[in-house]
């Protein structure tokens, strides 16, 4: 005859065996999970501290770049003077063409102006950013 007793005791020891084998499971997990919380939290404020830190270079770069487009649309909203282009011609067949020229010379010079400072200042604020980390 089967004895009950025995019975009980393999079913208390397998009970015990499987209890602390997922007890041993579920802690490892509690562990990783904690873990993986923590390194979640350090790489929010390393995200968080670059982001700071990103948004101050492109705060920085934009107030120099709006100066330095105010200097030059100043410069440029009186006309690029040409160095003999200051006295006007005796011939009173002229036109005011060459004067339009001079003008639209004027406002060329000037957009070519933005468009470089608008690059200088891009290739600045991307150097800036790649140097944070």
């Amino acid at each position: 005859m089967i004895d009950y007793a025995k019975l009980a005791i393999i079913g208390a020891v397998l009970s015990i065996a499987f209890g602390s084998g997922w007890w041993l499971g579920y802690s490892r997990y509690v562990e990783y999970k904690k873990s993986v919380e923590i390194a979640a939290k350090v790489q929010e404020a390393k995200v968080e501290s670059i982001t700071k830190q990103q948004a101050l270079v492109t705060k920085s770069i934009e107030k120099e770049y709006e100066a330095k487009l105010n200097l030059l649309r100043q410069y440029y909203a009186n006309g690029v003077r040409q160095p003999n282009s200051s006295g006007l011609s005796t011939n009173s067949g002229i036109t005011p063409k060459p004067f339009d020229a001079l003008a639209a010379y004027s406002i060329l010079a000037g957009q070519c102006a933005e468009t470089t400072q608008q690059l200088v200042s891009l290739q600045s604020w991307l150097n800036e950013q790649m140097g944070i980390k």
